[in-house]
């Protein structure tokens, strides 16, 4: 039997859309192997932005993310699937008018829930343990607009979580806080830097882990410039390792560049090339401060880690 499973993820930087194919087994673990994707598409409707300066969602940023999931509601009906299950992040958590957005979603037919940064985190790491299948002790760097996640993951009969935390700083929040030059200046990342550095400090005991893996829009994107995967392939990128050397050789690149030559490059999205330095700070950051030599990278976000869960939920009873 195949069950389709229609997941939005709606982020403080894109809204995304996943259709997955499962093949119902004897076992969980034969289903969970069974995950295909049927869709998979994604917009950046920067939702969060100016949300630090003002404390609501803007108005055209709501309209933007409504009529991007209009569509995919229409979507969805076209390849048959009755339900829409919605995730709405860090962007409505902060928002003093992040009720209202969800309301309106709500009206759209999709059955959406705010999750918490503990459950962000937790869904990231079911992406992570069943998308990769790490052999050892590994944490998740899951980047999003207006948080990032870490997750430390081990594997003993199974995956369990050790220990996770959601900062409140992403790729839109750094970028406005930091960033006015452009290309941006020295100081400003090294600013940058230091101000994720005092957070990786409440971590340190995560250099333990064996295996750091990525997630997240700047990370793939990186992933695909390197092996100059374009047009995108989710195949191509998953599971890619980039080491911290390559990581380190992008940030220097695109920080040195202005926006507009950044957009230049096919590979990287007009909108998603006045963020990604910020995405790239928080990894090379990370790996310096973990001393990690390399980062695996996954394709596999928050709507996998959904699809994981409600399987699992299926599965437990």
């Amino acid at each position: 039997m195949v069950e389709k499973i229609a997941i939005v993820d709606i982020g403080t930087y894109s809204t995304r859309l996943l259709i997955s194919a499962v093949h119902i087994k004897d076992t969980l673990e034969e289903t969970l192997d069974s995950i295909e994707d049927i869709l998979s598409v994604g917009r950046i409707t920067a939702l969060g932005r100016k949300l630090k300066e003002t404390g609501y969602l803007q108005e055209e940023a709501i309209n933007e993310v409504l009529s991007t999931l209009k569509e995919y509601v229409l979507i969805v009906k076209e390849y048959g699937v009755k339900e829409i299950y919605g995730y709405a992040t860090q962007a409505c958590r902060e928002a003093k008018n992040g009720n209202e957005l969800l309301e309106k979603i709500k009206q759209l037919g999709i059955d959406v829930q705010l999750i918490s940064g503990e459950e962000e985190a937790y869904l990231s790491f079911l992406a992570t343990a069943y998308g990769v299948k790490p052999q050892s002790d590994f944490v998740v760097i899951d980047q999003g607009g207006g948080s990032t996640e870490f997750v430390y993951g081990q594997k003993n009969n199974g995956y369990q979580i050790k220990d996770a935390v959601s900062f409140p700083f992403g790729i839109v929040s750094l970028t406005e806080r930091f960033i006015k030059s452009d290309p941006p200046e020295k100081e400003e990342l090294d600013n940058m830097r230091q101000f994720i550095l005092q957070h990786l400090q409440k971590i340190v005991n995560y250099s333990t882990a064996q295996q750091f893996i990525g997630l997240g829009g700047t990370i793939t994107t990186v992933a695909a410039l390197e092996k100059h995967v374009f047009p995108y392939n989710s195949a191509k990128v998953h599971k890619t390792v980039l080491s911290r050397k390559a990581v380190k050789k992008w940030l220097d690149k695109l920080s040195s560049m202005t926006i507009e030559e950044r957009k230049s490059i096919p590979i990287i999205e007009d909108k998603r090339a006045e963020a990604i330095v910020s995405g790239l700070v928080i990894f090379d950051t990370a790996l310096d401060f973990f001393e990690k030599d390399s980062i695996t990278v996954s394709d596999w976000g928050l709507r996998h880690g959904a699809v994981i869960k409600k399987i699992m939920e299926k599965f437990n009873g």
